[in-house]
């Protein structure tokens, strides 16, 4: 089996593994106290907190281990807007930040703050301007991660760390999918990161906030870890997650080149060999190990289950899971199509021949599930002419990516300049139909409200 699902959670490092191991026998004392166990403890934590700090490039009173990312998120967010309260309660976030830093938000404009969302461009980059020209005199914070979890594309977080400084708001950096590459660069204020994602333990998070960035942490107080994260610590996973970090830290330039040419490989023949394809995300500025595409015609579920048949641990943002019905915020934001979306994520030691095989055996699935899902009802018993000489197409009821296969098939009924009317009730047709028209270089005219659903008008270009 080939694990190519880094991205949600990297394997366990070697070295972490020991360090784990070896901790659970020399740190399960309470490291406050001040008895041989307790300082023994001590010592543990307080040089997984250097090692830690020294990764990520601050300093050691500047960062304190939480028990998840996504606490370390959620605590940056409430204590930097509960710090800022007397400069405003407007907050400032990217439209493809994890759902972490999103669902702080929500909460955030729930309780009466105010939320700006920027936008992306295509390959899932924001704008250093669009940031700038976010900031207003009541903003307490923005936030925006380092490099995004579904399509691998690094975001430009010194122009925008920048731009921040110089209006007197402070930065926090989601570095949960970078951290492990190399430090963060630029003036950033607070940033958070998870040792999952770089082969250290679940369990295990961190939060740093800098020296003078005001900082209420909400909650009750505590003791521990300066106040900002409640709870015994749980040093055999810290212990882990820093000795983790510092080595793959260590590897992270020869693995980082290696990795590299692995996806640019995939990135370039996956288009060559499997036809209809898109390949998303930023061709440059980019993670080592993160490739995502996106197949026309195809159900995201079952080429997930047959690429897992076929011996491959894969993930997806596609509308068509089983745990959704609407598409991937981030694939949403990108403006790209979202049926048939695979995320690859190599981790470090991925073999060339596994990634060959996967080549291999791509094409055939592909086409093994284009040819299994068909359409419901027939293209010709599913459109009708209307007296504008308009092609309509009833996809009521159908999902992903019925309503794209049945307007693919008819676009070529139509004279050049003639338009199909797609009637669709599946959210993630808002999307993939513009999506298929990029790609196919038709014309997408718009969307229309019906009774049921939407009406989406697509021009023929060519």
């Amino acid at each position: 089996m080939s694990y190519f699902d880094a991205a949600s959670g990297a394997p366990l490092h070697p070295v972490a593994r020991q360090a784990l191991m070896a901790s659970l026998d020399e740190g399960w004392a309470d490291p406050a106290r001040l008895y041989r166990e307790g300082r023994r403890a001590r010592l543990l934590l307080d040089a997984a907190r250097e090692a830690a700090a020294e990764a990520v490039g601050c300093r050691p009173d500047e960062l304190v281990f939480t028990p998840s990312g996504t606490r370390a998120v959620h605590s940056g967010i409430a204590g930097a807007l509960a710090g800022r309260r007397r400069a405003g309660h407007h907050l400032i976030v990217s439209a493809v930040e994890h759902s972490s830093v999103l669902h702080a938000a929500e909460v955030h404009q729930a309780g009466g703050g105010s939320v700006t969302e920027v936008a992306v461009d295509r390959t899932g980059a924001v704008s250093p301007s669009a940031y700038a020209a976010a900031l207003r005199p009541d903003t307490a914070l923005a936030c925006l991660q380092s490099a995004n979890h579904e399509v691998g594309t690094v975001q430009p977080v010194a122009e925008v760390a920048e731009a921040c400084r110089a209006a007197g708001v402070p930065l926090l950096v989601d570095a949960a999918q970078s951290l492990g590459w190399g430090p963060v660069e630029g003036g950033w204020s607070l940033l958070a990161a998870s040792a999952h994602k770089w082969g250290g333990p679940s369990g295990a998070g961190l939060l740093v906030v800098r020296k003078g960035v005001r900082f209420a942490p909400q909650g009750p107080r505590d003791e521990r870890e300066s106040g900002r994260a409640a709870g015994f610590e749980n040093l055999p996973a810290i212990v882990a997650a820093a000795a983790s970090l510092r080595a793959v830290r260590a590897e992270a330039a020869e693995e980082s080149a290696r990795l590299r040419e692995l996806t640019e490989r995939i990135r370039a023949r996956v288009p060559r060999l499997v036809p209809d394809v898109e390949v998303v995300g930023a061709p440059e500025r980019r993670l080592p190990g993160i490739v995502t595409f996106s197949c026309l015609y195809v159900d995201g579920e079952t080429l997930l289950h047959e690429l897992d048949r076929a011996g491959f641990s894969v993930s997806s943002g596609s509308s068509c899971t089983s745990s959704t019905l609407t598409p991937s915020h981030v694939l949403r934001a990108m403006g790209v199509l979202s049926e048939g979306n695979i995320r690859v994520s190599l981790p470090p030691g991925t073999r060339e021949e596994d990634v060959e095989r996967f080549l291999a055996v791509l094409p055939e699935v592909v086409a093994g599930v284009r040819e299994k899902l068909g359409a419901p009802v027939s293209a010709r018993e599913a459109v009708t002419r209307e007296r504008d000489e308009a092609l309509v197409v009833d996809a009521l009821g159908r999902r992903c990516p019925i309503p794209v296969i049945e307007l693919a098939k008819v676009i070529g009924d139509v004279p050049v300049g003639g338009t199909v009317r797609v009637l669709a009730d599946d959210e993630a047709a808002r999307l993939d139909i513009p999506a298929w028209c990029e790609m196919r270089g038709q014309e997408y005219v718009g969307e229309e409200p019906a009774d049921r659903g939407s009406v989406y008008v697509v021009r023929r270009s060519s």
